[in-house]
């Protein structure tokens, strides 16, 4: 199998790893985070230990004796899986001189995997990792990548039907073993439905009574599907902007798919023909177009959605300090400024507002709206 360089994602790494003692890298299961770990690892001949090989020497009456004497960088794999790792590693970090640095892989957020927040508080920094973006994977390849998603062994496969099936596979594992193995006690058969449900949620304000009626259960039970899903980076509960503007906003978070292959597996979307015909197509390619912005800007914790009740909108807005800047998404090649863009100018004050397709040129609008073509969104500059 190829490999695509994350160098971005390395040298990101490296800077997180020179400003805390410990870095928890972050992303779903078979995104690459081994991979890259590895590589790192080798360069920095480093120890490394996976929790997921029953052979591990690293145990819970084991973790002293194996990490206290350990220098230069240390990385562990599926860091999740042992709870009793994270207070030994604080003491760890603390020392001073410090004589070894900790690379922690992780499949699930700090707030599924218990004890990560509350163990390294001020000791950590998070790097998230997901599936291959555009600039990763070259020109030309936009339309691959959104219908087949990031994940390497998707992205990869020879077929689209070996990566479909690849899909089908790794949703069924990750129901019936990643996440029991987070210790989460949800039968794989309602989750399961919970997320196909999901799929039709792609875009949408997230109403949990809905979800529950949909689902014959209670409003506390869809959150806590939604938020064990969010947690395993399998979807991404994109907040509202909220600001005193003497406006009515909506408050309820907008629900998508991090990875949108994942989403067309579960709606038996084989290849491009079947995308094609897919009637809410659009919100599928708005959903992989505001996940490659929120992971080019790294802007995760700055990412929200604007909405008023008078029908103002905007799909993405990354806060930066007190500047603000807009991206409205469409599956046009020509789009065109609305009211609603000069609206949400005006309300939030934005620097600049870009529209985002999937054509090929780049044009002026009007003097604070450009409309950008998805693949030269390196372009912009902060």
């Amino acid at each position: 199998m190829p490999w695509l360089p994350r160098k971005v994602l390395e040298r990101r790494i490296e800077l997180a790893l020179k400003r805390r003692p410990v870095v928890l890298l972050l992303g779903p299961r078979q995104c690459g985070k081994t991979t890259l770990a590895r590589r790192l690892g080798r360069r920095a001949r480093a120890a490394f230990f996976d929790l997921e090989d029953p052979e591990t020497p690293l145990t819970r009456e084991t973790i002293a004796v194996n990490l206290r004497d350990k220098k230069g960088l240390v990385i562990i794999d599926e860091c999740q899986r042992e709870p009793a790792l994270f207070p030994f590693l604080r003491v760890l970090a603390d020392r001073r001189p410090l004589p070894a640095r900790f690379l922690l892989l992780g499949s699930a957020s700090p707030e599924l995997a218990r004890g990560v927040s509350e163990s390294l508080a001020g000791r950590v920094a998070h790097v998230e990792m997901g599936g291959f973006t555009l600039e990763e994977a070259g020109d030309g390849k936009s339309a691959r990548l959104w219908r087949r998603g990031g994940l390497p062994p998707s992205y990869l496969a020879a077929s689209e039907e070996e990566s479909y099936r690849w899909r089908l596979d790794f949703i069924r594992t990750h129901l019936e073993r990643d996440l029991p193995a987070l210790g989460i006690r949800i039968p794989s058969a309602a989750l399961r439905r919970f997320w196909m449900m999901a799929a039709h949620f792609q875009g949408r304000t997230w109403n949990a009574s809905e979800a529950a009626r949909s689902m014959k259960s209670q409003e506390a039970t869809a959150q806590r599907y939604l938020d064990v899903l969010s947690g395993s980076f399998m979807l991404r509960q994109l907040p509202p902007w909220f600001e005193n503007l003497g406006k009515r906003l909506v408050k309820a978070p907008k629900i998508y798919f991090r990875d949108t292959g994942l989403l067309h597996a579960l709606l038996r979307l084989r290849d491009q023909r079947d995308l094609e015909g897919y009637p809410l197509m659009g919100l599928s390619w708005e959903g992989f177009a505001i996940e490659e912005t929120i992971r080019r800007f790294d802007a995760d914790r700055d990412a929200y959605f604007y909405a008023t009740h008078g029908g103002a909108e905007l799909d993405l807005l990354i806060a930066r300090g007190a500047r603000r800047y807009g991206f409205e998404i469409t599956y046009a090649d020509a789009p065109a400024a609305t009211k609603s863009m000069r609206t949400v100018l005006s309300d939030l004050r934005l620097e600049h507002l870009w529209a985002l397709h999937p054509g090929s040129k780049t044009f002026p609008l009007s003097p604070d709206i450009t409309a950008l073509p998805l693949s030269r969104l390196g372009s912009v500059k902060f």
